[in-house]
């Protein structure tokens, strides 16, 4: 078990989605010929993560907006080139039908698929997490985006506060990072680890978002920066008043991206506060929560019903 049983464990529901499309071959198909291999490898997934975690209520995040006006009012490259000629999220063929698949099980599995206008899932899940660690619930994000480690914040006395849980190298390598293990992993102070991970992201950029970063200035050297000045806005003071800490290319390469840095921090940051409905009560057991004559039906159609069974076993267990 990677976790203590009965925390709220949030879904980063795309993550799971895309990596069991790219995973599983397009022959897993249907009975009807449909490709259906992301959602097997979702609920494969799922399976396995509550097999681990065994939670106390789960909830999938879910993008409503996945390029909102406002960030891209900050940051026009904001995600750019994952626009579609529709204008929506570029998203492979087959797997747009799937999705739509997936929510009709999460919702069949009694699972809360929880999205906010405006909002992307990060965000949603950021709330979230916040409110379950203001209410002493504790919460445990399940991703793959390195971007949601800003999350983290597990300050709170009993361990109630927020947790990722790290899918970069698969499900079955989940790793779990509190506060001390993203310090010690970039160099952080562990008071703010999550918050400076945040500043962090902002120097480095993520180029797969359209975010540029500072030019000369990569993971290493931002932790370093930071490790110096604290945060981001300390930093900024340091550059505007010549420090001669900073080598005459670093404060040059800063002075150029000022205007960036000015509007990145609100852009890479995940909210906290948003208007994102509020979830429902947990469940007595999460087995009890399923719809089982929906759920049959949606393994007949689809020919699911050995992932399903794998879900059930684990919701029962």
């Amino acid at each position: 078990m990677l976790t203590p049983p009965g925390r709220l464990v949030l879904l980063d529901a795309a993550t799971l989605y895309f990596r069991a499309f790219h995973a599983l071959p397009s022959t897993i198909t249907a009975p009807d010929g449909t490709p259906v291999g992301a959602v097997r490898g979702f609920l494969d997934m799922v399976a396995v993560l509550v097999d681990r975690l065994r939670p106390g209520q789960l909830v999938a995040g879910w993008d409503e907006d996945w390029r909102p006006a406002w960030r891209v009012e900050l940051i026009p490259s904001y995600k750019a080139h994952r626009v579609a000629a529709d204008g929506a999220e570029e998203v492979p063929e087959a797997l747009g039908p799937q999705v739509e698949l997936i929510a009709q099980v999460l919702a069949a599995l009694g699972v809360p698929r929880v999205g906010a206008p405006g909002c992307e899932a990060d965000d949603v899940l950021g709330v979230l997490a916040t409110r379950a660690a203001a209410t002493g619930t504790g919460a445990d994000v399940v991703s793959g985006d390195r971007d949601l480690l800003q999350l983290v914040d597990d300050a709170a006395a009993g361990g109630a506060g927020i947790r990722v849980v790290y899918i970069g190298r698969g499900v079955r390598d989940a790793e779990v990072v509190d506060a001390a293990a993203l310090a010690a992993r970039y160099g952080l102070d562990p008071a703010r680890a999550g918050d400076a991970y945040a500043d962090l992201a902002v120097l480095r950029g993520d180029p797969s978002d359209g975010l540029p970063g500072v030019a000369g200035i990569g993971e290493k050297t931002a932790a370093a920066l930071l490790a110096r000045y604290g945060d981001l806005p300390a930093l900024l003071c340091a550059v505007d008043r010549g420090d001669p800490a900073l080598s005459p290319t670093q404060r040059r390469h800063l002075l150029d991206a000022r205007d960036y840095l000015t509007a990145a921090p609100r852009v890479v940051r995940v909210l906290r506060e948003a208007d994102v409905p509020a979830l429902p009560p947990a469940p007595p057991s999460l087995r009890g929560a399923v719809d089982d004559a929906a759920l049959d039906a949606l393994a007949q159609r689809w020919g699911l019903r050995s992932s399903v069974d794998r879900v059930l076993a684990v919701l029962a267990g």
